[in-house]
């Protein structure tokens, strides 16, 4: 009986600590690759993701390339500016893999995070519109649900200003510390974009902080 006890306090304990890990969020940062600009005509191509603490730490990546999709076809304007960019179109074509297999590993990678994911890209309506789509025709079911944040819009509300206002040239230089470059490389973009998403945050919370202590 004694051990009947011990392995019940055990799985008690295991599954208070699951439930309060799930409690965390994790942000996970999105980019894509693509042949066109809508999915279903055009294909995702590669698939990128960087997952961060709430505190900013970077704890997973994923990496995919995808196939296209049967009947699909490039869009002349994306082509025409993929012909100039050939070193990134090499990249997110090299190891492909079936676009239902892609995203039940990425399904899966997503799901085995230690936290609750949050979805965020830049922009949102874009990225985020691929992957859904992508995850509902062939899994049937989306781990991000149907949300996801925009990163340009987070960065109108955190500043208080208009979406025009909020162009790289006018915030603040500290959000760009320590992001790496723009690369069109589906993990490089999806890194740079998280700690550019993290330092909002983490800037954010400072101010709300800093007006706390205030009153």
């Amino acid at each position: 009986m004694l051990g009947f006890w011990q392995i019940w306090q055990e799985r008690t304990v295991e599954e208070k600590r699951k439930r309060q890990s799930r409690r965390k969020e994790i942000y996970v940062s999105v980019d894509i690759e693509v042949d066109g600009p809508i999915p279903g005509p055009h294909s995702m191509l590669s698939l990128g993701a960087a997952a961060f603490l709430e505190d900013g730490t970077l704890i997973e990546t994923f990496s995919i390339n995808l196939e296209t999709l049967p009947g699909s076809y490039g869009d002349p304007d994306t082509m025409k500016w993929w012909s100039k960019n050939k070193t990134a179109w090499r990249k997110c074509r090299s190891n492909q893999q079936s676009p239902r297999a892609a995203m039940k590993a990425f399904d899966q990678w997503v799901r085995n995070l230690p936290g609750r994911p949050v979805c965020t890209a830049y922009p949102a309506t874009f990225d985020f519109m691929f992957i859904y789509w992508y995850f509902i025709m062939f899994l049937r079911k989306s781990p991000f649900g149907f949300s996801a944040i925009d990163i340009h819009s987070y960065a109108m509300g955190s500043l208080g200003k208009r979406f025009s206002e909020t162009r790289r040239s006018k915030i603040p230089a500290t959000w760009f510390t320590n992001i790496g470059k723009h690369r069109h490389v589906a993990l490089d973009d999806a890194l740079f974009q998280g700690k550019f998403f993290m330092n909002m945050v983490k800037d954010a919370r400072t101010r709300a902080h800093a007006a706390e202590s205030l009153r």
